[in-house]
């Protein structure tokens, strides 16, 4: 039997999800701002901005790119979680960032990136590549896990700074193989890269853009690519997982996220708007000139992703004792 509450209670869901919807055709109602937590240049600003000037012409509204670094990418998160939930601020986000903002949140409860952001959508979730220098004796996976273990302590690898998703990818790997290679933290992948070329570290994992140019020219050797499956754009590179490592994989993803209280309505509407424009040919180009593709999912099977992804690493930071909060 239906109580006056019940009725009451269901008269008030209709209510708020005809003012949603509302909402959510009105939107949006002016500028769209998108922060960045990291400076320009880098692989979150570069993805934001392409997404931004599509959304431009669909909306036809401004829609801007606000840098605010610092923190590990948290300063410039947390200004969107702050923001009013209207889908007017908008968070362009990676991997390093909701883990800086998972492990401020300390051990006393399990992180749920829907306490803090709504999930919009993935962007983008593209491998790391494992290169070494040309001159390690080593082809493979399998190789370089046999030459750690024969020559322990004398294999180093360089990431984008500590607690970063090329860090991890590496911390990840040397865990499962069980063997011991050197962490050498850089401010950034170019050094990195810079001191790979020069012999000065051996190994790394790094972002495809920075290193396929040198794959071509030999001063490189690509080993395998970090994804559970091989990558479209990179074919013929095998994984680590089928060359040595059964089970490893690593990503380093990209996302939009909203103000947590932002109405259902426009989240749904801003994830099924940002799919239209990932989706374009010309997108598609843009994204694979720089080691991409596009990979636009619901915010439900978003959050879901988030949240596994932010445990591995919290568990993987736990049994290693990394710090987290790398970009």
């Amino acid at each position: 039997m239906i109580t006056r509450r019940d009725a009451l209670a269901g008269l008030m869901a209709s209510l708020l999800a005809r003012i949603d919807a509302a909402r959510a055709q009105a939107f949006p109602n002016g500028l769209v701002r998108i922060i960045v937590p990291f400076p320009p240049g880098g692989g979150t600003d570069v993805l934001g901005r392409l997404l931004a000037a599509e959304l431009q012409k669909l909306w036809n509204e401004s829609v801007i790119i606000d840098n605010r670094p610092g923190a590990a990418g948290v300063i410039g998160t947390r200004q969107v979680i702050a923001a009013t939930p209207d889908g007017q601020t908008l968070l362009m986000a990676s991997t390093g960032a909701v883990l800086a903002l998972a492990s401020g949140e300390g051990m006393h409860r399990p992180f749920d990136i829907a306490d803090e952001l709504a999930p919009v959508t993935l962007v983008s979730a593209p491998p790391y590549i494992l290169v070494v220098n040309s001159s390690l004796p080593v082809h493979n996976a399998a190789e370089l896990i046999a030459y750690a273990k024969d020559n322990p302590g004398k294999l180093t690898f360089g990431s984008s700074g500590v607690g970063s998703a090329s860090h991890l990818s590496g911390a990840l790997f040397v865990q499962m193989a069980g063997i011991n290679m050197l962490h050498v933290p850089y401010r950034g992948t170019g050094p990195a890269v810079t001191d790979l070329l020069g012999a000065r570290i051996e190994v790394m994992f790094s972002p495809a853009l920075t290193v396929t140019p040198h794959i071509a020219a030999g001063t490189l050797r690509v080993l395998a690519t970090t994804g559970a499956a091989r990558s479209a754009l990179f074919p013929d590179y095998p994984t680590v997982a089928e060359t040595g490592l059964p089970g490893y994989s690593s990503l380093g993803w990209f996302g939009l996220f909203a103000p947590a209280k932002t109405p259902h309505a426009i989240v749904g509407k801003v994830s099924a708007d940002a799919k239209q424009v990932l989706l374009l040919p010309e997108s598609r180009k843009r994204l694979a000139d720089e080691g991409a593709e596009p990979e636009p999912n619901t915010p439900e099977v978003f959050n879901a992703f988030v949240n596994d992804d932010v445990r591995k690493w919290l568990e993987l930071a736990q049994a290693t004792g990394i710090k987290l909060g790398g970009g």
